[in-house]
């Protein structure tokens, strides 16, 4: 019930367009007394927001804390389904293990699980991913497209893109795209991305797609053996950028391009994606559990498979596999 209402308060704020809401008018809106409005006006300074009230005007919010609660994230944002249910954590061992359990108990699509910490997080094939407190985005997110199993793999390249297109938003970066769920800026690592399934022989029971961002971290968050190898949008932008902006950008990008994969197929991703590709026509290393393969990236398959052509000619499909580009 509060969070209901907490949710109905910052949407009459998203659409007030930094016009003065009375007390009255919230509680018409909301649904509650005046006096619940205060409570709650009280509960978001307490949160960080800074609000200012005036006699026989009301409530606006002058500024918001560079936090990553469902608040936060809920003041603006642009979507019917994906993040209406967030669950926001201060410290996790992993957002990832959590939505795996919400998932398995029905949660509805588009339930979002987000922590300012994550103790234990994990990528590919069971890695540490480093997720400092306050500094980056570490959250898991549920969705329920009713498709077989085998199209799950492609999730992590539609969020691939909604990841990249949501930083070039909100900063002067480009980043790229390294296959099959890292992102990339000036050959460093800055996101990867962990997409899990729950499904049946026939049918995805619930896609869980993990994102671990770094944001706003300095050189001194990373340990020393990730000094040349990883980065953050603040080192390479030269400033900080805003963590729930970022989150909202990413939700309400990757809801378009969910959307249009469902009505059109793999197809228009396809094309996104390779546009965004660092590897594309490179020379790279494909280093698989079979094996090295060397030659030139052609591309992906409408499966989202990896496509190298070897110095023979010889076209390779790579299904998973650590890529290193020859840039």
């Amino acid at each position: 019930m509060q969070s209901a209402i907490r949710k109905k308060l910052l949407e009459a704020f998203s659409h007030s367009e930094d016009e003065f809401l009375s007390g009255q008018s919230l509680a018409d809106i909301v649904g509650c007394s005046r006096t619940a409005i205060w409570k709650h006006i009280e509960e978001l300074r307490k949160e960080g927001f800074i609000l200012e009230a005036v006699r026989r005007k009301g409530y606006r919010i002058l500024e918001t804390p560079d936090s990553v609660t469902e608040n936060k994230i809920r003041l603006g944002l642009q979507t019917k389904t994906l993040g209406q249910v967030i669950h926001y954590e201060e410290s996790v061992k992993s957002t990832q293990k959590i939505a795996h359990v919400l998932a398995g108990d029905g949660a509805q699509e588009g339930t979002m699980v987000i922590a300012d910490e994550q103790t234990a997080g994990r990528g590919r094939l069971m890695r540490e991913w480093h997720s400092s407190k306050g500094t980056g985005i570490w959250m898991s997110l549920i969705l329920k497209p009713l498709l077989p199993p085998q199209k799950a793999p492609q999730f992590t390249l539609i969020t691939a893109v909604a990841v990249v297109q949501a930083i070039e938003e909100v900063s002067d970066l480009h980043p790229q795209i390294k296959w099959p769920n890292d992102i990339l800026i000036n050959g460093k690592k800055v996101t990867g991305i962990l997409t899990e399934l729950q499904a049946e022989s026939d049918k995805i029971n619930s896609i869980i797609i993990g994102i671990g961002m770094n944001v706003n971290h300095t050189q001194k968050h990373f340990p020393d053996e990730l000094q040349t190898i990883a980065t953050s949008l603040a080192i390479e932008q030269g400033n900080q950028l805003s963590r729930s902006e970022l989150v909202q950008n990413i939700l309400e990008r990757m809801e378009v391009l969910y959307d249009l994969y469902m009505k059109e197929g793999f197809t228009p991703i396809k094309l996104l994606w390779e546009s965004y590709a660092i590897s594309i026509g490179k020379k790279i290393i494909a280093r698989t559990i079979n094996g090295n393969i060397e030659g030139r990236a052609l591309g992906i398959t409408d499966e989202g498979v990896l496509k190298i052509e070897d110095t023979s000619g010889v076209v390779h499909q790579i299904y998973s596999a650590d890529i290193e580009v020859n840039v």
